[in-house]
């Protein structure tokens, strides 16, 4: 197994001034103002009709400022290959074994991902069901999950914990987090104390108000566990599909699909970029665990509010003020946290929770939507195969919010419905009915809470 020590030479995958082996290429920014300017600064010729005259130079301005950009671009097109030329891939080179604990879409779908990358490297995956282990080594074919998806050889599947984790370079875990904690207990002699996990899983323990950067280190008694989070927008169905998804400009062609590993040792974070990082994944890092893993968690919840608004057919505009409502409670808690504001902006913040509240595919949204079309609760999560992590991490939203003494109406709607104590139409007219409030650009600290948005907080 590659030695946690050996991550210090390498470099990471994004550039950055200090790691770069190639500095950037001095980029001069083009003012359309540039173009405007020369558009008058020749005086029409004698016989001419000033107007034509203009729109003669305003044609050559857009030229020269085209031809500019253009340059500068292919200036960053080779800088950037001849970056990736002299950047290192030492880590996947290392990396011979990988352990995937847990057979379910998310955890297949990274396993898939990672096999793909490099045929000679083992990915073992851990999973309950005997048949669908069988199916898996015979035929290559998730078949609960992906039925229509054929797996690399090189995953291999086993009900064995030993046979997983034997010689894993990295681990990545995928169960359900309210299983995570007795899951990990009973296989912890079987793991190695300097073995990354990479945590797939996002929710809170709702006993505990654990998130997972708590509970593997105390499930496996070692509080010094190498851990990373692997968050930001990404269904499983697309990333088995390589579909674009996600951050800032969309380009087809590259089927992009941008998540964020977040880590406490930046080494580490460096090394997992390395590891997962594909013309199809581009991975970013993060030092912010905590606002990675509580927004991974609390997003799940506004999706079921976003759903129940859907299922309610209350409308775009209400949806738009429920989910942006919904982001400032997330922000309040997660920065009472300790979670730094721009993670909560970021890839893993709004991105995750724009994919998750709007897109049919999540399944936080999906039980939010049978809820406002009047299904009973049971009955939906009886009939789903996957689970839906929002509906366990609603119980904890209440005493989180209660804990860090901050309000959070909409969130904890959710819970009470789940509970029911309220009904949807009942939570809608709770919420429609709170306080109005004076609202402009600032924000308003008051008394240890923050005035936001469209309901009070105080």
């Amino acid at each position: 197994m590659a030695s946690l020590h050996s991550y210090s030479s390498l470099s990471p995958l994004s550039p950055s001034p200090d790691h770069c082996p190639i500095k950037p290429p001095f980029i001069p920014f083009v003012s359309r103002t540039v173009a405007v300017l020369n558009l008058g600064s020749a005086p029409a010729e004698e016989g001419k009709n000033p107007i034509s005259s203009a729109v003669s130079g305003g044609r050559e301005g857009g030229r020269d400022q085209r031809r500019a950009v253009r340059i500068a671009w292919e200036k960053l097109v080779r800088w950037s290959r001849s970056w990736r030329s002299k950047a290192r891939s030492d880590v996947l080179e290392q990396t011979k074994k990988v352990a995937v604990l847990g057979g379910g879409s998310f955890g297949t779908a990274m396993a898939a991902h990672l096999a793909g990358k490099k045929a000679e490297m083992e990915v073992a995956m851990l999973v309950r069901d005997e048949q669908c282990c069988h199916l898996i080594n015979e035929t290559h074919h998730n078949c609960k999950y992906f039925p229509d998806f054929k797996l690399p050889d090189n995953v291999v599947a086993t009900t064995s914990p030993k046979d997983a984790l034997l010689g894993a370079d990295f681990c990545l875990h995928a169960v359900p987090v309210q299983f995570s904690s007795s899951f990990l207990e009973g296989i912890s002699w079987h793991v190695d104390p300097n073995l990354p996990f990479i945590s797939l899983s996002k929710g809170l323990e709702l006993n505990t108000l654990r998130m997972m950067s708590q509970i593997i280190p105390q499930a496996l008694k070692n509080p010094r566990q190498p851990f990373i989070v692997l968050s930001g927008p990404s269904f499983a169905v697309e990333l088995m599909k390589k579909l674009p998804t996600g951050h800032n400009i969309i380009i087809h062609i590259l089927n992009l699909v941008a998540m964020v590993a977040a880590s406490k040792d930046k080494k580490l974070a460096n090394a997992v970029q390395q590891l997962l990082a594909s013309p199809n994944l581009r991975i970013s890092s993060s030092s912010d665990v905590t606002g990675v893993e509580i927004t991974g968690a609390l997003k799940n919840v506004l999706a079921i509010a976003a759903g129940i608004v859907e299922g309610m057919n209350l409308g775009n505009n209400c949806m738009a003020a429920l989910v942006a409502q919904g982001c400032s409670e997330i922000r309040w808690l997660a920065t009472k946290m300790g979670a730094k504001p721009t993670t909560l902006t970021g890839l893993s913040g709004s991105g995750d929770i724009m994919l998750t509240c709007f897109v049919n595919l999540s399944r936080n949204r999906t039980v939010g939507l049978r809820l406002g079309s009047g299904e009973r609760l049971e009955d939906i999560l009886n009939s789903m195969n996957q689970v839906a992590e929002g509906v366990s991490t609603a119980g904890a939203v209440i005493a989180l919010a209660q804990k860090y003494h901050v309000k959070m109406p909409v969130l904890t709607a959710v819970a009470r419905i789940i509970d029911n104590e309220l009904t949807p139409k009942k939570a809608v007219m709770e919420l429609m009915s709170l306080p109005q409030v004076f609202f402009d650009s600032l924000t308003i600290v008051h008394l240890g809470y923050v005035w936001d948005g469209l309901f009070t907080t105080s």
